[in-house]
């Protein structure tokens, strides 16, 4: 299902092949574009229900935006709690796919757990379950991607695959918005929405058992004992968390956390446009719908832009853009034009970020602690989001929301210098020999 470029580290010194000419293929790996369906199945099933949440949540069970605040930081950095873990968990054992696969059917009974759920601790803990599923299963499934992938090609095979993750982010709000449009009474149409959600978790998990290959040193691990009969004992390389002291990933994960801590979460953004009046109930998942467009005709270029020109500069370009988004909504302008700018401006953001921030972890660390240096990255990210969701709730219930949203809009723009020094790449060491 994946492709062996030539002239990769997977290329044995020794191999014939390992002489010949650098074969720069543009084949899309098969491990890629199932790792995309599994995750356009997911978000479909996850972002339906985001979409209606933070209107539920504070129209319907009215929930204060510092409970709101809560939830989103538990949503942001739940899954942090065990993104390491998973990460470790897939280096140590060799079978990242394994781990994704405990991941994703922990988040897919969440969706069960969540249509009794109706009292806000309960929405907590079911909200907490499904972070936890995405903590373990985000560091293996970046790192299958990673190994499948040529290093010139992983901005380009990353943003192929949050193209098509984002593809089901846009398709989840889409079925939502139709969904409470059809069955307006009461809560019928969330309930209808959770339905869903469940649905197509269930989906997605199917295609990661029949379609998403084992990682590559997973496949040496059981291979022909006669092929190994002259190879060491250990069947591959053990990461060690030295890898993690990286000097170019202990950068990465300062700046990142620091940029973290100044981010506002998605909801909170579409609540403070919608609290101009220009978005009904019936169009609030539709918001969603504009940041994901964005994002989904974004992606692959700005992966292609970041392995072209630097991750470093698309990244820091992508918290610039972010940083209009914040001032749009907090001048609190009315007009379509004024919130597709919002949309447009946060969409470009996470194409711009999310992807890209998954390629440079990955080439800060040696090939067999992949799964943990991208897990750690994360990890801070989520991390510093809690902090920020929670921060940023109670900024808005002491200011207001066209405030809170200018205040985090300073801090940001006075962070950004600091964030873009840490996040220069230092020079990669050669791998030691295991």
């Amino acid at each position: 299902m994946y492709v062996t470029l030539r002239g990769t580290p997977d290329v044995p010194p020794s191999s014939p092949r390992a002489d010949e000419p650098r074969a720069r293929s543009t084949r899309l790996p098969g491990t890629v574009l199932a790792l995309g369906v599994v995750s356009f199945f997911t978000d479909v099933s996850s972002e339906s229900v985001v979409a209606v949440l933070p209107l539920y949540l504070t129209a319907v069970l009215g929930l204060s935006p510092v409970a709101y605040g809560f939830l989103d930081g538990v949503y942001q950095g739940t899954s942090a709690i065990v993104r390491v873990l998973g990460g470790w968990w897939a280096d140590r054992t060799g079978h990242a796919k394994r781990v994704a696969l405990v991941g994703y059917g922990v988040s897919a009974l969440s969706r069960f757990a969540l249509l009794p759920a109706t009292g806000f601790a309960a929405i907590t803990g079911v909200v907490a379950l499904d972070r936890l599923g995405k903590g373990l299963r985000t560091g293996p499934r970046d790192a299958l991607i990673a190994d499948a992938s040529a290093p010139h090609q992983l901005g380009r095979n990353f943003g192929v695959h949050r193209a098509m993750d984002t593809a089901g982010a846009l398709v989840g709000p889409l079925a939502a918005f139709a969904l409470v449009a059809a069955i307006p009474v009461g809560l019928g149409g969330y309930r209808s929405v959770f339905v869903l959600s469940a649905a197509t978790a269930v989906i997605g998990l199917v295609v990661l058992v029949v379609a998403v290959p084992r990682g590559r040193r997973a496949s040496a691990t059981s291979a022909d004992p006669a092929a190994l009969r002259d190879q060491p004992v250990e069947p591959f390389p053990r990461m060690r968390w030295s890898d993690l002291t990286q000097p170019g990933l202990r950068r990465l994960l300062l700046g990142a956390g620091l940029l973290g801590l100044l981010t506002v979460g998605d909801g909170f953004l579409y609540l403070v446009v919608a609290g101009t009046g220009a978005v009904g109930a019936a169009y609030f998942p539709l918001l969603m719908v504009g940041t994901s467009l964005a994002y989904l005709a974004l992606a692959v270029p700005m992966g292609r832009l970041a392995d072209r020109v630097g991750r470093t500069p698309v990244f820091v370009g992508g918290y610039v853009l972010l940083l209009g988004s914040y001032v749009v909504c907090g001048l609190q302008r009315e007009g379509v034009l004024w919130i597709g700018l919002v949309l447009l401006l946060l969409g470009t953001y996470y194409a711009a970020t999310d992807g890209v921030l998954a390629a440079m972890a990955s080439s800060r660390v040696p090939a067999v602690s992949r799964s943990s240096g991208i897990a750690a990255a994360q990890t801070v990210v989520a991390l510093s989001r809690f902090g920020s969701s929670v921060g940023f709730g109670l900024l808005w219930n002491a200011t207001g929301r066209g405030a809170a949203t200018l205040i985090m809009a300073v801090g940001l723009a006075l962070a950004l210098p600091f964030a873009a020094r840490l996040l220069r790449p230092a020079p990669t060491p050669a791998e030691p020999a295991r």
